[in-house]
């Protein structure tokens, strides 16, 4: 199914204050690095902020209950079930995957990287991965979200490329970077349509868009 549009909101103070409370939190509780920080601590409290903020997102945009914990923390741990949502007589659990870019107008071709180790995860909870992208305009913070789309086409080759560790990529701005695990690329395009609803829809700062 291929995207038909993303939307984006602005992040509230109130978001991002709680998110950085969750964060000091984890890094106190759980001060190790990823091993993909190279016990970086600066750079591991932004990749949680990044990814715990995106999570407020989520939860305040399909009122759900908003995480109690920052990735990382000891007690944090959610098997790749950050939420849950019921849709008919369907449950999805969504493991939200959140990054930071410099501008919120995106192409097709543009790529989001998920572990291989994650979907191949046996004990995850994961049914969906959501992605949510971030981004600082002159006085503000704008959230775009983008979609989700199902692991099990990721895991059976209907959507994605799995590239093997130490590969090198090229970004649309020329600069290159090598994964540092098996990773699975997934073109936007092939992101399913973000779920909205008409409370959504009517918020202020709301704005749709297409994939150019």
């Amino acid at each position: 199914m291929q995207n038909e549009y993303y939307f984006s909101i602005r992040v509230t103070q109130e978001q991002i204050d709680l998110a950085k409370e969750l964060v000091e939190y984890s890094l106190i509780h759980h001060p190790i690095s990823n091993i993909w920080d190279d016990n970086n601590k600066s750079k591991t409290s932004k990749l949680r902020f990044t990814g715990t903020l995106g999570e407020i997102i989520f939860s305040d945009l399909y009122k759900l209950k908003r995480p109690t914990r920052s990735f990382g923390a000891i007690d944090g741990q959610d098997y790749g079930k950050d939420f849950e949502i019921n849709i008919g007589n369907q449950t999805m659990n969504f493991d939200i995957k959140t990054m930071h870019r410099e501008s919120n107008r995106f192409y097709k071709n543009y790529v989001l990287n998920i572990p291989a180790r994650n979907v191949n995860r046996k004990d995850s909870l994961t049914d969906y991965y959501y992605c949510l992208s971030l981004h600082e305009e002159s006085n503000y913070s704008t959230a775009s979200v983008l979609g989700y789309v199902k692991k099990d086409s990721i895991r059976n080759g209907k959507v994605g490329i799995l590239y093997s560790k130490g590969s090198k990529r090229v970004r649309s701005n020329g600069t290159s970077f090598t994964f540092f695990e098996d990773t699975y690329e997934i073109i936007f395009e092939d992101i399913i349509t973000p779920l909205i609803s008409k409370r959504i829809e009517t918020l202020n700062s709301f704005i749709k868009y297409r994939l150019k």
